[in-house]
C-alpha cells in the first residue's frame, strides 16, 4: 500500500500546528501514532504527537526561538510538550531502547525513522506522516494491518511485552477499538505472559482496563480475556461478561454514552466489599469508587424515586444494572437523563407548626409522609398537604395514647 497519502482532516489546518511545524524545520519532524491512525481510518483524534530528529535541547531552543512555549514535561525520554495558539502537542526525539525492565525503558536518541518505529508496540501504532504532504511512512505493514483491522506487535511478542508489560492490555484495547480478529500469535504470548501484569502499578492497569470497557467490541473482547485468563492474576472478580453484554446494550438502545465504571460494576457481582477491593486496588479515584460501591446496590423502583434516592447518576448505574432488558427499561433509562429530579416540598418545621412536638415524632412523621409520597409518584403541594394532615394526625393520636 505504498504512495498512500494522509486525508484532509480539521486537525492538520491548526494553526498552532502550522507554527511548530515552521520552527522545527522542514524534513525534521513527522506526525505520528494515533493521529495517522484514526486519520486514515476516518476517525476523530484528540491528541497530535510528533516525531522529530531535534534532540531535546535543540527542540527547547528551536521553540523558544519561533515563541512557543516548551514544556520539558518527559525530557528524560525526548519528549517536549509544545503549547502555540493554545494548542498542546507532545515533540519526541526519535530514540531507540537501550534496556527495559517491563515496567520503564531507558532510550537513546536516534536520526534513524525506522529504529524509532521497531520500538513502538504495534504496527498500527508505528505509522507517521509528513505534515507538509501527508505522505505516509510504514516500516512495519501497519497500512495492511490497519486495513484488516489487524492487531499485530512490531516484532516478537514475547520479546515486546517482556519491555514493557502494560502491552498485554493494549493489545486487548487495541483489538477491542480497532479490531476484528487477534492476531493468533500475540495472543498467545499474552495468555503465556499474564502473570507479567502482577509487576505493573494499579493506576497503569485501571487507565488501560477503564478505556477498553468503553472500546466498541468491549463485550467480545472481555469475554476472550476472561477465557484466556489475563485478567484472573489482577482481577479474580471479573469472570462473566453476560450482565456488561445487557448493560452495553442498553446504552446503545438508549443512546447513552459509555460509562466505564458502570461497565466495571457489571462485570463484579453485586458485592460491595468486592468493589471496595477493586476500587482499592486499581486505586481508583474516590468519586470512581463511590460510583463503583452504589452501583454494586441492587435497588428498584421508577425512574423519578431512584433519582430522587440515590441521585441522576448512581440512579442510571442502578437502573442498568438491575432493570430487566425490555422496552421500559430503554425508556426509563433515557428519562433518568432529562427529568426534574423531584423535590420534597416539605419540613419539618411545618409539621411543628402542624402541632407536633419538635424532636423524634417530627423526623419519624416526616419519613412516613415522605415514603408516602413516593409511593404516590411524588404528588403536587396540595396532595402533601393532604398526606401530611392524615400523618400529623395520627402521630398526636398516638401520642395521646400513649
Amino acid at each position: 500500500m505504498g504512495g498512500v497519502i494522509l486525508p484532509p482532516a480539521a486537525w492538520r489546518e491548526r494553526p498552532g500546528l502550522a507554527r511548530l511545524i515552521a520552527a522545527l524545520g522542514p524534513g525534521t519532524a513527522r506526525i505520528v501514532g494515533g493521529a495517522v491512525r484514526d486519520t486514515l481510518l476516518g476517525q476523530d483524534t484528540a491528541d497530535i504527537d510528533l516525531a522529530t530528529t531535534h534532540d531535546p535541547q535543540a527542540v527547547i531552543a528551536l521553540l523558544e526561538a519561533a515563541r512557543i512555549k516548551a514544556v520539558p514535561t518527559g525530557i528524560k525520554h525526548g519528549t517536549i510538550t509544545a503549547v502555540a495558539n493554545d494548542e498542546v502537542y507532545e515533540v519526541t526525539t526519535l530514540r531507540r531502547d537501550v534496556e527495559t525492565d517491563g515496567r520503564h525503558a531507558t532510550v537513546a536518541f536516534t536520526d534513524d525513522w525506522r529504529e524509532d518505529a521497531a520500538r513502538r508496540d504495534f504496527t498500527i501504532n508505528a505509522l507517521y506522516a509528513d505534515p507538509a504532504t501527508g505522505a505516509v511512512f510504514d516500516y512495519f505493514g501497519g497500512l495492511g494491518d490497519l486495513e484488516r483491522r489487524h492487531i499485530r506487535f512490531i516484532g516478537d511478542p514475547l520479546v515486546r511485552i517482556a519491555e514493557d508489560h502494560l502491552r498485554i492490555l493494549r493489545f486487548f484495547r487495541f483489538l477491542a477499538r480497532f479490531g476484528d480478529s487477534p492476531d493468533p500469535v500475540g495472543l498467545a504470548a499474552c495468555t503465556a505472559r499474564a502473570n507479567d501484569l502482577m509487576a505493573l502499578s494499579r493506576e497503569r492497569i485501571a487507565n488501560e482496563l477503564l478505556r477498553l470497557l468503553v472500546a466498541p467490541r468491549a463485550v467480545e473482547v472481555v469475554a476472550l480475556m476472561l477465557a484466556h485468563g489475563i485478567l484472573t492474576p489482577v482481577l479474580p472478580e471479573i469472570v462473566d461478561t453476560s450482565l456488561l453484554a445487557r448493560v452495553v446494550e442498553l446504552e446503545e438502545a438508549a443512546e447513552l454514552p459509555p460509562d466505564p465504571i458502570r461497565r466495571l460494576a457489571a462485570l463484579m457481582s453485586r458485592n460491595a466489599k468486592a468493589a471496595e477491593d477493586v476500587g482499592s486496588r486499581l486505586k481508583l479515584s474516590n468519586a470512581q469508587r463511590k460510583q463503583l460501591s452504589s452501583a454494586m446496590i441492587p435497588s428498584f423502583g421508577s425512574p423519578h424515586e431512584l433519582a430522587y434516592r440515590f441521585g441522576r447518576q448512581a440512579a442510571t448505574d442502578r437502573w442498568l444494572l438491575t432493570i430487566e432488558e425490555n422496552f421500559d427499561a430503554v425508556i426509563g433509562a433515557r428519562h433518568l437523563q432529562n427529568m426534574k429530579i423531584p423535590v420534597f416540598p416539605l419540613t419539618g418545621g411545618q409539621l411543628v407548626a402542624r402541632g407536633i412536638t419538635a424532636g423524634p415524632d417530627v423526623a419519624r412523621t416526616l419519613r412516613a409522609i415522605e415514603d408516602r409520597w413516593i409511593a404516590e409518584g411524588f404528588p403536587d403541594a396540595v396532595r402533601v398537604g393532604v398526606i401530611a394532615d392524615d400523618a400529623v394526625a395520627q402521630t398526636l393520636a398516638a401520642i395521646r395514647k400513649a
